[in-house]
């Protein structure tokens, strides 16, 4: 939002950004658990959750998803008539990723490519197009960062996965080799938000923001080198959330201060 609009681009698009963000996550976290409900209760890590715990009712996280998905939608009219035309091929996208993992090793990738849709969705809801390449740079970028973290965060899920015949990177690859994967990964993403900074032709304060997403993502693989569950909670949670608020500050640092 902020590189689609060289800094802030008033409070309308703003508050309906993040509406289209929380309802489109409301959504797809809802449906994710409908679809893997099944799992969810076989596998230890997950009986606590609203579905297999029973705290709710299939009925009621199918509401969810339907009014998530209603709100998403119409909020995206609001934004301008491309978002809304784009919307149902959004939650597609999202809804569809919760499949994957039965039948590819590369579900991650659609994970990434869900979330990679955010910076797109941003510019259309700024510039109402998206003929710009930048957007589309960004979006790689974060399908490799997310792709990346998500194999991460299968490792505490590799014995169940090869029990009950579902999909992963770290299933076909094993945990070592997979970290090697996510370190080329995220190694790839951040080489593409130095070329993007180059293309938009950002200030070199956003060059300077970047050290904080590289010592955040260099943390997360050095809590990896020993996988504890303790390590992992902290790699996947408190070292993304970093870099995501590192990459935020070096936006605005390359756009909006002089």
């Amino acid at each position: 939002m902020i590189l689609a609009a060289s800094g802030f681009p008033g409070w309308r698009t703003f508050l309906l950004i993040i509406g289209a963000t929380v309802t489109a996550r409301f959504a797809a976290m809802a449906f994710n658990r409908v679809v893997d409900a099944k799992y969810d209760a076989a596998n230890p890590r997950t009986t606590e959750r609203h579905l297999p715990s029973g705290r709710m009712s299939m009925f009621t996280a199918w509401l969810i998803v339907a009014t998530g998905s209603i709100l998403f939608m119409t909020i995206s009219m609001w934004i301008n008539r491309l978002a809304g035309i784009l919307s149902p091929v959004a939650l597609l996208v999202i809804f569809g990723y919760s499949f994957t993992k039965r039948f590819t090793h590369f579900s991650h990738f659609f994970l990434g490519a869900a979330l990679g849709l955010a910076p797109l969705g941003a510019w259309v809801a700024v510039q109402n197009s998206l003929a710009n390449f930048a957007p589309w740079l960004l979006a790689v970028a974060v399908v490799c960062w997310v792709a990346g973290f998500d194999m991460i965060y299968a490792l505490q899920d590799e014995k169940f996965d090869h029990t009950h015949g579902l999909y992963s990177m770290v299933v076909a690859l094993g945990p070592k080799k997979t970290l090697v994967f996510v370190r080329l990964l995220h190694a790839t993403m951040l080489g593409i938000l130095v070329v993007l900074g180059f293309i938009i032709e950002l200030r070199w304060s956003y060059f300077a923001g970047l050290l904080v997403v590289f010592a955040s993502l260099c943390w997360e693989h050095w809590l990896m080198r020993q996988l504890k569950q303790g390590n992992l909670e902290k790699a996947f949670l408190q070292a993304n959330a970093l870099a995501s608020f590192g990459y935020l500050g070096a936006t605005i640092l390359g756009t909006m201060i002089k």
